[in-house]
């Protein structure tokens, strides 16, 4: 516990004038984010929404993976959820090296072996990005009136650029 005890005294701060109790778990604004792990993201307040208006997805790359795909059809089926933003961002690890250099970086740091595992590196973001929209866009699974958009997030400016 001491390892947290930074984490459970915030907590201590947040619950006591936390006002999120009357959300349910419906995206009030109809938005899913798929965007990446990186702490520098704050998917709700960049497209100027707040908790319990979007469903947020995070993976490293903002990959549409497999998961992704799971979650979207819950989210689109049950959470209310009709449209979905791609968002990866500039100066993203994922896009500085390829798969191989990858774990080469992993091992060299920890001595961990991760070749067993896909990292899902990208070399060109656009790309990568069109093909992650059109892979939510042709799954059976999901609902069929959703709409998706991918725009690449400026980690230096704030700005979003759409690419579809």
């Amino acid at each position: 516990m001491e390892n947290f005890a930074d984490l459970l005294d915030a907590n201590k701060k947040y619950s006591a004038d936390f006002k999120s109790q009357g959300l349910t778990g419906q995206a009030r604004k109809g938005l899913a984010i798929v965007t990446c792990m990186d702490s520098r993201i704050d998917p709700l307040h960049i497209v100027g929404m707040e908790a319990g208006d979007a469903k947020i997805l995070r993976n490293a790359g903002a990959r549409v993976t497999e998961d992704v795909l799971r979650t979207l059809v819950l989210a689109t089926h049950l959470l209310g959820v009709n449209r979905v933003l791609v968002m990866p961002h500039t100066d993203c690890r994922m896009a500085s090296a390829d798969e191989a250099e990858m774990h080469a970086a992993i091992m060299e740091k920890s001595g961990v072996d991760t070749r067993g595992i896909e990292i899902r590196t990208v070399k060109d973001q656009r790309t990568a990005l069109l093909k992650d929209i059109q892979r939510i866009e042709s799954y059976p699974l999901l609902a069929k009136d959703i709409k998706v958009m991918g725009a690449i997030f400026d980690v230096s400016n704030g700005s979003l650029t759409p690419i579809n």
